[in-house]
C-alpha cells in the first residue's frame, strides 16, 4: 500500500463529526458494511444515491492499494414486503408471495446498479438466509441480560445499553421523555425495540425458542456483519435517515454481545426534491428509466452526486441535469480527441521526458478524497486539468504529446474512482478504420464538388451517433451525446 495514505474519515460516531485518520483494523484491509436495500419496490434515484457513494469510497480505496471487503445486505422479510405480496399475489401462499415479491425487486435493483455501473459487492447476504444465527445471537443477548421474552416477543432492554444515543447525539433521559409505553405494550421501557415478533395471522414465520415467528429489522445487520467481517471491522454506511433508530440499536445489540463493532460510520445526506426527501411513499420520487428516457448519459447523473458532498443533501432538478449536460460535453469532446491522438500509453517514457509535472493534477485529487471522500473537490480538479489539456491542445509546447498522454492515463484513474464510463474505449479499432474510411471519401467528393453526396456521408454518420467537426487541420469526429 501506498505509504503516503492519509485518508481522513468524519465519523458520525464522534460529536460533531470530526475527522480522524482512517486506521484499519488489519493494515492494507478495509472491511466495509453497507446497508442495503428492502426489496418490495422498484429503486428510487434516492436508493442510487446511497449505493453511489460507498461505491464511490470503495473504489478510491481501491485506488489507494486497499484491499476491500465490501458487503451489503438485502432485506427479504419485512412488513412492507408482507404488504406487497398480499396485494400482488393474493391467490398464492403467503411464504411463496413473499418471495416472488423480494425476488422481483430484488431483480429489479440489480439492473439498475447495472445499468449504473455500480461494482457488485463481494457479499449480499439476505436476511431470510441468516434466521438461525439471528435466534443464536438473541439467545446470546437473552444469556446475557440484555433482552428479555415478553409474549412470543423478544426485545432489547435499553436500560443494559451502554452509551445508547452515541451515535444521534441524543441522551437516554430526553428519548424516554418524550416516549411513553401504550396499554397492551409488552416492553419495559418505551425505547426497547423488538428483536423477535411474534408471528401474526397470514404472516411468514420461522420455528424459535420463544414460538413462531420472525426477526425485528435491527438484529439482521448485527449479525450479518459479525459473520462476515468479524467483531470489529472498519466502515459501516447507509443513509442519514438510518442513524436513528437503525444505526443505535445496531451498535446498542452489538455491544451487548460484547462485539466492538465499526470503527467509522459514514452517512450520506438524502436525496430531495424542492425539499422534500424522495420517497415511495410522498409520490415525489425518479427512477432510473425516467433519466434515460429523457435521453440523459448516466454519468451525469453521477456528475450531480459528486457536485456535493455525501454527508449533505441533493436537491434533484432537471434543470440541474441539463446544465451538468453542457459540462459533461466538455469531458466528452476532450476525452474523444485525446484517446484518437494520445490512447496509448507509456508512463515510463512520460516520466523521463520531464513531462511529469502533469501528476499535480492526480495529486490534487488524491488530496481532495483523502479529506473525508471530498468528491466536489475532486472534481473541480478533473475540470481544470481539462482546462489545462484543452491549453495544451492548441500550444506549441514540445513537450504537448508526453503531457497529453499522461492527462488521458490520469484521467482513467480518477474516472475509474468516480465509476464514469467516458473514458472507457469501446469502439473497436475496425469501427474506427470504418469512419476514417468514411471521412476521407466525403473529402474526396468535397474536392469533386459533390456536396450532395459528401453531406450524405455526414448525415449517415450521425445517425449512426457520429458527429463530424470540420477545422482547420482537417475533419475530426467524435460519438454523440
Amino acid at each position: 500500500m501506498e505509504k503516503e495514505n492519509k485518508i481522513l474519515i468524519a465519523n458520525s460516531l464522534d460529536e460533531g463529526d470530526k475527522k480522524e485518520k482512517f486506521v484499519p483494523f488489519r493494515e492494507g484491509e478495509a472491511g466495509i458494511y453497507v446497508c442495503g436495500p428492502t426489496v418490495y419496490d422498484v429503486p428510487h434515484l434516492g436508493h442510487i444515491r446511497s449505493a453511489y457513494v460507498f461505491d464511490v469510497i470503495r473504489r478510491y480505496l481501491e485506488s489507494r492499494k486497499y484491499k476491500v471487503k465490501f458487503v451489503r445486505n438485502i432485506t427479504d422479510i419485512d412488513d412492507k414486503i408482507i404488504n406487497k405480496a398480499k396485494k400482488e399475489f393474493p391467490d398464492k401462499d403467503i411464504n411463496d408471495a413473499v418471495r416472488l415479491v423480494a425476488e422481483k425487486y430484488l431483480k429489479s435493483y440489480h439492473e439498475c446498479m447495472n445499468k449504473l455501473d455500480i461494482k457488485e459487492p463481494d457479499f449480499e447476504p439476505k436476511a431470510t438466509e441468516y434466521i438461525d444465527k439471528m435466534i443464536l445471537f438473541i439467545q446470546g443477548l437473552i444469556t446475557r441480560g440484555a433482552a428479555y421474552e415478553s409474549g412470543g416477543d423478544v426485545y432489547f432492554d435499553i436500560a443494559k445499553a451502554k452509551d445508547y444515543g452515541k451515535l444521534s447525539n441524543q441522551s437516554l433521559d430526553e428519548m424516554e421523555a418524550g416516549s411513553r409505553i401504550n396499554s397492551g405494550d409488552k416492553k419495559k421501557n418505551p425505547l426497547d425495540f423488538a428483536l423477535w415478533k411474534a408471528a401474526k395471522e397470514g404472516e411468514p414465520y420461522w420455528e424459535s425458542p420463544w414460538g413462531r415467528g420472525r426477526p425485528g429489522w435491527h438484529i439482521e445487520c448485527s449479525v450479518m456483519s459479525s459473520d462476515i467481517l468479524g467483531d470489529e471491522f472498519d466502515i459501516h454506511g447507509g443513509g442519514i435517515d438510518l442513524i436513528f433508530p437503525h444505526h443505535e440499536n445496531e451498535i446498542a445489540q452489538s455491544e451487548g454481545m460484547g462485539k466492538k463493532f465499526a470503527r467509522y460510520w459514514i452517512h450520506n445526506g438524502l436525496l430531495t426534491i424542492k425539499g422534500q426527501k424522495m420517497a415511495k411513499s410522498l409520490g415525489n420520487f425518479v427512477t432510473i428509466e425516467e433519466i434515460i428516457s429523457r435521453h440523459y448519459p448516466l454519468d451525469i447523473l453521477k456528475l450531480l452526486f459528486l457536485q456535493t458532498h455525501y454527508s449533505h443533501p441533493v436537491d434533484f432538478t432537471w434543470e440541474k441535469m441539463d446544465e451538468i449536460k453542457k459540462s459533461y460535453e466538455r469531458i466528452y469532446i476532450l476525452r474523444e480527441k485525446l484517446i484518437k491522438e494520445y490512447g496509448v500509453v507509456d508512463i515510463d517514457r512520460i516520466i523521463s521526458s520531464g513531462a511529469g509535472s502533469i501528476y499535480e493534477f492526480k495529486e490534487r485529487f488524491n488530496q481532495a478524497m483523502d479529506d473525508n471522500f471530498n468528491t466536489a473537490g475532486a472534481l473541480a480538479v478533473l475540470f481544470d486539468m481539462i482546462n489545462r489539456c484543452n491549453v495544451l491542445l492548441n500550444s506549441d509546447e514540445p513537450l504537448k504529446p508526453f503531457m497529453l498522454k499522461a492527462a488521458l492515463s490520469i484521467m482513467k484513474e480518477m474516472a475509474y474512482a468516480f465509476g464514469l464510463s467516458f473514458f472507457q474505449e469501446d469502439l473497436l479499432d475496425c469501427e474506427k478504420w470504418q469512419i476514417e474510411e468514411k471521412i476521407n471519401l466525403r473529402l474526396e467528393y468535397k474536392k469533386q464538388k459533390k456536396f450532395k453526396e459528401a453531406d450524405e456521408i455526414r448525415k449517415k454518420l450521425e445517425a449512426k451517433g457520429i458527429v463530424l467537426e470540420d477545422t482547420k487541420e482537417g475533419t475530426t469526429w467524435r460519438r454523440k451525446l
